[in-house]
């Protein structure tokens, strides 16, 4: 497992390719929240990580933003892109059985908006934040997961 790591891209392409490079820093049995505004970049990122895995081309990634979950199978992941951005409720959450999607096998979840619930905050595994820092340039943050402490 990789440090955290910091990209710098000046365009979808760029942002595509960091993608594609993070898939060596996430693992099966993962959930990774994507924090960054709306229109940051996060599905264009997600594109980069699906295509990656091989779970999905580039151009059949889309935003999950009216159907919540979106799944790709790849032949060692299947990722999951989950938008919780019309989510407002506890309850709400629990009806995406999100503990069920991570129980898959190779699963890997990557969260849109998950910072809004404690639950999602206190599984992560690590975390992706997007900054648009131009018009097209973007600052991608990948914080790998904190040491759980020992019990």
């Amino acid at each position: 497992m990789s440090p955290n790591r910091e990209f710098h891209t000046h365009s979808p392409e760029e942002t595509i390719a960091a993608g594609r490079q993070l898939t060596h820093d996430l693992q099966p049995g993962q959930m990774i929240i994507l924090r960054g505004d709306l229109g940051a970049g996060k599905t264009t990122l997600v594109k980069g990580i699906a295509e990656g895995f091989a779970a999905a081309l580039q151009e059949d990634v889309t935003s999950p933003t009216f159907t919540l979950v979106h799944e790709y199978r790849g032949p060692a992941v299947t990722l999951f892109h989950i938008d919780l951005y019309r989510i407002d409720t506890e309850r709400e959450l629990a009806t995406l059985g999100i503990d069920d999607l991570r129980a898959e096998p190779a699963s890997i979840l990557l969260v849109e908006w998950g910072e809004k619930f404690e639950q999602i905050k206190a599984q992560s595994d690590g975390e992706i934040s997007i900054e648009r820092t131009g018009e097209s340039e973007r600052t991608i943050v990948y914080r790998a997961p904190a040491a759980k402490p020992l019990r």
